[in-house]
Order: C-alpha cells, then structure tokens, then sequence
C-alpha cells in the first residue's frame, strides 16, 4: 500500500468528519450506519498504540534516523492517521445516540485534536526538531485527555481515580447512614450510571443528580413512591432477562438478587431521597436487610440502660426500643387512650439518662404536670400531637433546652403558648397542624425562630380519608399441619372483615376479625379494614398453602426456559416455597410453550385436591395461565378433569404468590398430567403490548 494512498485517505477520513461535525443535526442516519458507529470502541484502541508508537520512534536521535527506521516512522504515523480519522468518524455517529453534555463535548474535541496534531506532524515535516518533540509530547498528554473522558462516558465520572477516592470515603455510622445516599446510590452507581448520566441518557433518564431521578424517563417515572408496579424502576429490574426492556441489559453486569430486593423496598418504603436509615421502623424489610452494614454510632456518651429495666417498661401500652440495634438511645410510645396511666410516666424516670423521643400522640394530658421532662436531659423530640394540652403545659415544654423536634399537631395555641415556643433556641423542626394560629402567629414564629422548620399544615377538616389496608402476619407460607395467621391495622377502633375462601370481604357479610385464624388447608385470605369517617381500606391478600403428601414419581414433559429451570421437576415437590422474585432459581419458567408435568400417584392415598403454586408480576410479563388443562388416568383411561381459563389481570399489580387449587374428591387417579399455558400476546393496556407472557410455578400440592 503507497505512501500517497494512505496521505490521500488521510484527507477522506478528515472530509467526512467535517460533515458528521458540522451537519450533525441535520443528517438522518440508516440503521446500517449506526452498525459504524458502534465499532468506536473497538477501534480506536488501535490508532491510540500506532501513535504512542510513532512518538516514541520520534525520539531516536537524528544520527541513527537511518532509512529504514524513517520508512517504518512513515507508515506507522499513517497507519495511525487513518485509524485516527475512522475512529473519529465513527465516534461522531455514534454520538447521536443517546448522548449529550459536557463530557461528550470534551471526548470529541479532544479526539479532533489527536486527529489533527497527528496529521500536523506527519504533514509538517520541516518543523525544528524541538517543536516536533514538543508536539509530540502534547499529543500524547491530548490522547491521555481524549481516553480519560471517553472513559467518563463509557463508565462514569471519576472511573480512572475511583478506587483510590473509594478507598478514602468513610463509611458512615447508622445514625448518619441515609437510605437512599448510601444504600441505593452505590447500586444506581455500580449498575446504571454507565447508560443514564450527563453524556448519555437512554430513554432521556439520568441518574447522576437527583433532578433527573426526580424527572424519571420518557416512558415514565423512575420512582413512584409506593408503587413498583408503576415505578419504572422496578418495572425493568424484574422483567425477565431476555426482554428488551430488562435492566441492566444483559449484555451488562446484573444487580445481584440483594440488590434488586434493597431497590424494591426502597420503592416500596416511599422512594426518599434525603431520610435517615434510623427513621425507618426497625422491622421494616429495608432497614432489616442493610442496617447490619454501617457501624453503629458513637455519638452518645451515656450508659445503656440495663435490658431487665427496659423489658419491665414494656408493656401492652407503653414500648420502649432502642433508636437502632447496639444504640443506647431510647425510643418510648404509648398507646390506647382508655389504658393510659398518667402516673405510668413516672416510671420512665429510671431511663431518663437515655430516652430521647417520648411519643404521647392522642393522650388524654390535659391538667397534667409536665414540668418533670425538664430532668431528661437528653430528650430531643417530643410527639404531643392532639393531647388538649393547656397553656400552662405549653409554659412547662417551653423549659426543655434539649427538644430538638416538638409536635404539637392539634393542639390550640394561645398567645402564651407560642410566646413560651420563641424560647426554645434548639428547635430545629416544629410540627403545628391545625393549631388554630392566625396567618400574623405564624409570621411571628418564623420571624422569631429563624433556624427551625417550622410545618403548618393545611386546613384537612373536610377530608374523608382511605385506611390503609390491615396486615396480615403469617410465619410461612407453606405447612404443613396447620398455620396461624393474624391481622392488625396501625389504627384503633378499626374492624377488619375477612373471608378464608379468596372472595372480596365486605363488612356486612364478612367474618369479624377477632382472634388469630387457625388454618388446615391451602386457600387465599383477603381483609380490608372498616371505621366510621374513613374510607374503607383497598383489600390485603396472602396465600397458604398445605404441602400435602409426596407422588410417587414426576416428571417434566416439556422443558423450562434455561434461564428459570431451578432444579428440573424436583422443584415441584421439595416443599420449598419459592420467593418473590423469578430470578430467586426456585421457580420455573415458560414462555415459549405450555408448562407439562406428569404425575404418578399411589390410589390408597385418596388425594382429595391438588394446588398449584404461581408467581404473578405483570411487570416483568409474568401473568396468569391463559389455560390450565389437569387430565386424569384412571381405569386405564385418560379424561379430562379440568379445562378453563383462569381470571386474566386487569392492571399492573405487586409481585405476589397465587394458588390454583382443584377437587379430586370424586376420582382416584393413578397419574395426573397438568398444562399451564402462558399468555400468547400480552394484553392492550399493558407497557408490553402484544410481547410472550410467562408462566411461573414452584410447586404441585397434593392433600
């Protein structure tokens, strides 16, 4: 290949590079092109090594410059030239997918300037000596730059320093730790920055400030407090691997199943960009699952009270817990106005070292001493909202020098009272809803304590509000003799109303709940709770399921997707139930044909049912069978015991367990073959319109 050939192309590659450049928003370009485009980054390793090579050629002193090196210097900087040129122009198409921003705009420019410098110095060949070396060594510190932020784009900012700046970032202490800073970010970081950031925002959603999570994507919002059906995030990170839309594409490293469960909590618990780990309640599944991470705080300088004492404090209206697991600050709640004690305050003197918080909301205080909360001199936030409190009690608060945070919702303020507030001089938050102050108090307040948060509220006097629906507690799914299952509502005088049968409670014909329900079969409990001047509650359901008596064979006649095929057919009957996640290995799954087991039973047995287990997520495609078909062999004959179409979802709804049972009372069968047929086109309505649904079962039951 001639000297002049590769000059000439030199010129071509600079030609094009100017179009792309300078018409950039212009030109339309076919999908073959962007095939081009996409080759950048395996490109443009190649023209980088021919140009170090080249400047490192060009330092051999000019006495031993023979011809033979001269020639191989030549053709090395135009080899390198022309790759230069290529990875520029294919750089330039692929810029138009998907990037923008500052980054881009340096790795472009910086990625001309190789490209022109290099052709500078191979085109200007009587520059002195001393400004070759000094244009050489600029190229290189100009592709050094070009790499870094090409690097930027391709893995994030800081990516060359970030194990160094990993290593000198603290980690911070639980009572410092915030959920989303320090929990969720690491993930998004580790997992999604590379797609969604300045420089590159696929689907226009960026993860690298809080405005553009905020803002979420085209095709939705990225959160939505509460909902992981309509959050995009948890939409992408449970569909199944091989759709399009799944996130992390699976050409990326995947969220591990930890994480996939800490973002979905973290939906599920509000999506707060700014709370504390701690504000979490202990029991909540996120705080559970990360708390054990971050180092308890040193930052209180008291002794722990004594676990004897603590136990003593608790009782069925008065709790006493720590602020966070190994912390010796203590939270105190009380609850139930008829078995409230006001001497019971009394006993809380004993811990008076380590209380922090009192919670008193909706006790009957009025005519009640207060002025004893002055001796706890750690105390920093004080719940008193709706206790009819008296001026004279508001006098008393206003002498707690350590209150930090005061609520005092629904409680009428007199000009007293917020005279006492204005000296509290280390409040920082001030909860005053339906306080009964005048817009002039409020001025009045702010004015006076300048550094507090103060929160008024809004006028909800004429508001009907929902309940929340009641919870339903039940140590497992799968039993098998029998199984206690219990419901409550966070709310008093509320009555939940169930149904054992899978039916829609309702509080004129549903059961009352009253005491823990003891089951002894599979089936489905649905409760909603009911009280005067709310709205009744959206329904809560769970399964359960009897694990009932082993077959005496199985076998899958048709195959699982590779991707979910846990551990063949034993997965149907090990008696382990599956958990709510797809991608957990302990379900199977079907997309492509029916799911089809065969099953041998012993006669003597006399199964009176069978129960099948299913995951439904409308999110990640899976969604009801759009046929079950169960035969029977019986009398060396096959015939047909079941053939319909179970209930098709409406909506997109949370990740949840369902169960399909069928009486066998009136046959005795040797075998039994069951087909779950997955949705052939998935519904109107949903994101995925007209895309395979799955089918996903874990277990057969046989009672």
């Amino acid at each position: 290949m001639s000297k002049a050939f590769l000059e000439n192309l030199v010129f071509v590659w600079l030609g094009f590079g100017l179009i792309f450049t300078l018409a950039e928003n212009q030109i339309v370009l076919p999908e073959w092109l962007q095939v081009m485009g996409r080759l950048h980054p395996m490109i443009l390793h190649f023209p980088i090594v021919l140009l170090l090579m080249a400047v490192v050629l060009s330092f051999i002193p000019k006495n031993e410059n023979t011809s033979p090196i001269k020639e191989l210097l030549d053709y090395v900087w135009l080899f390198g030239l022309n790759f230069a040129g290529i990875a520029v122009l294919a750089g330039l198409i692929l810029s138009q997918e998907d990037y923008s921003g500052d980054t881009l705009d340096l790795h472009k420019w910086s990625g001309w300037a190789v490209f022109l410098i290099s052709t500078g110095l191979y085109f200007i060949s009587n520059l002195s000596r001393s400004l070759y070396k000094i244009g050489t060594l600029t190229l290189t510190l100009v592709i050094l730059l070009a790499g870094h932020w090409g690097a930027s784009l391709t893995h994030g900012e800081d990516f060359l320093l970030a194990p160094i700046l990993k290593e000198t970032q603290s980690q911070p202490s639980l009572a410092d730790a915030e959920v989303f800073r320090d929990v969720v970010q690491p993930i998004l970081q580790s997992k999604c920055l590379s797609c969604h950031k300045e420089g590159k925002t696929k689907g226009d959603l960026r993860l690298d400030h809080l405005d553009g999570i905020r803002k979420g994507g085209k095709t939705g919002p990225f959160i939505l407090a509460g909902n992981t059906e309509k959050s995009l995030l948890t939409q992408r990170i449970h569909l199944p691997l091989e759709e399009k839309e799944h996130m992390p594409p699976k050409e990326k490293t995947q969220l591990t199943d930890e994480e996939i469960e800490i973002l979905t909590e973290w939906v599920k618990s509000g999506g707060s960009l700014d709370q504390k780990l701690v504000e979490l309640p202990s029991d909540e599944p996120l705080f559970e699952l990360v708390s054990q991470r971050f180092e308890p705080s040193t930052s209180y300088d008291f002794e722990f009270a004594d676990q004897s004492v603590i136990s003593s404090l608790n009782n069925h209206y008065r709790r006493v817990e720590p602020l966070y697991p190994e912390s010796p600050a203590l939270i105190v709640s009380y609850f139930g106005i008829s078995a409230f004690e006001p001497s019971s305050l009394e006993d809380l003197r004993i811990i008076q070292d380590q209380m922090i918080q009192l919670n008193l909301d909706k006790m009957p205080l009025k005519g009640l001493d207060l002025g004893f909360l002055q001796n706890f001199k750690n105390l920093s936030t004080l719940r008193l909202n709706f206790t009819d409190l008296e001026e004279s009690q508001i006098l008393q608060i206003g002498k707690i020098q350590s209150l930090t945070s005061l609520s005092l919702a629904g409680v009428k303020l007199s000009e007293g009272s917020i005279k006492a507030l204005q000296g509290l001089e280390n409040l920082q938050n001030l909860y005053l809803w339906q306080s009964g102050i005048n817009q002039d108090q409020q001025n009045l307040l702010q004015s006076s304590l300048p550094q507090v948060n103060i929160d008024f509220g809004f006028d909800d006097t004429a508001v009907i509000y929902p309940l929340n629906p009641p919870q339903i507690k039940q140590d497992k799914t799968l039993f098998e003799d029998s199984l206690e299952i219990t419901l409550s509502h966070p709310i008093k005088n509320v009555e939940v109303y169930y149904p054992l049968d899978g039916t829609m409670p309702d509080s004129l014909a549903g059961s009352l709940y009253q005491k823990p329900i003891w089951v002894k079969s599979s089936g489905k409990i649905l409760a909603k709770a009911y009280s005067k001047g709310w709205i009744s509650s959206p329904a809560n359901s769970a399964v359960f399921m009897k694990s009932g008596s082993s077959p005496l064979g199985y076998r899958l006649l048709t195959s699982p997707s590779p991707n979910y095929k846990g551990s063949g057919a034993t997965t149907l009957f090990d008696r382990v139930k599956g958990k709510n996640n797809h991608t957990s290995g302990e379900w199977l799954g079907y997309t492509s044909g029916p799911a089809s087991i065969e099953i041998d039973l012993d006669e003597s047995k006399g199964f009176e049912s069978i129960g099948i287990s299913l995951l439904y997520h409308e999110s990640a495609y899976i969604f009801p069978p759009e046929r079950v078909e169960i035969d029977i062999f019986e009398n060396g004959v096959w015939k047909k015991l079941v053939s319909e179409k179970p209930i098709q979802s409406t909506q997109i709804l949370e990740i949840r367990s369902e169960l399909l049972t069928y009486s066998l009372k009136e046959n005795s069968p040797q075998k039994i073959r069951i087909k779950l047929y997955p949705i052939k086109s998935l519904p109107g309505w949903h994101p995925g319109a007209g895309a395979p649904g799955w089918v996903f079962v874990d277990e057969i039951l046989l009672n």
